[in-house]
């Protein structure tokens, strides 16, 4: 009597788990494919980059990228070395565009001479004498062979790569990381040791940050170079 009731409990148990799995759509998996499907659901941020550098981040610059001369020289700061944030508003509203984290954010291009290399610290800048700008505004390209881990320029500056485009926020950021270290791909062909008094062009981005600030450090703005050119 007690197999017979054990058989029958068995059997119930069996005829509800198919009623279920075909009303819900339970599948059963080995560990070995979910394991799979959990590293295929996994973001890639080299490929994501991969799939956008040439196709759509390049040509957006290519096309949208502002003298910056033209943006520098519609920023006027004071004695300072500041400006407020309600007169670079509209300068960033007409070259560039504005982040949900207030930052504004610029595709440039430009050509100058440069004027000195600091190479102290891993985080390497060339200083850039800008054609056709002499205003007070130091320009900055970044060297490498490091970038600061908190500077999305690149990513941020053509208005494509949208936050809510990913599941996490991690993701935002790995996307950014990865688009640095194409920065840092494409400097390694550049002979750093010779480059001072050169003659350079380039086109990149830059942020100014502004979020719960009311006056704006402009003596320096650094520029992530997506392309640079060295001449005589």
């Amino acid at each position: 009597m007690k197999l017979k009731t054990s058989s029958i409990i068995i059997t119930v148990a069996i005829l509800l788990f198919l009623i279920f799995g075909g009303i819900y759509g339970f599948t059963v998996v080995t560990i070995e494919e979910a394991e799979q499907t959990v590293q295929d659901e996994t973001f890639n941020p080299v490929a994501y980059v991969d799939g956008i550098w040439d196709f759509q981040l390049m040509p957006a610059f290519n096309d949208g990228a502002v003298e910056l001369s033209l943006i520098l020289s519609e920023m006027e700061p004071g004695a300072d070395g500041t400006a407020s944030k309600e007169n670079l508003i509209p300068i960033a509203n007409e070259f560039g565009l504005i982040t949900e984290g207030e930052a504004h954010v610029y595709m440039v291009q430009g050509s100058g001479v440069i004027s000195s290399v600091n190479t102290e610290t891993s985080k390497g800048t060339a200083e850039v004498t800008l054609d056709g700008y002499n205003g007070p505004i130091k320009i900055q390209i970044y060297l490498g062979p490091r970038l600061p881990g908190d500077d999305s320029s690149v990513r941020d500056a053509t208005g494509l790569i949208k936050f809510g485009d990913f599941k996490e926020q991690t993701e935002f950021g790995k996307v950014a990381k990865e688009m640095n270290n194409r920065v840092l791909q494409g400097l390694e062909t550049l002979d750093i040791e010779n480059l001072n008094g050169k003659t350079v062009s380039f086109m990149g981005a830059f942020t100014i940050r502004t979020y719960n600030q009311i006056s704006i450090d402009l003596k320096e703005i650094y520029i992530l170079p997506v392309e640079i050119e060295a001449g005589e």
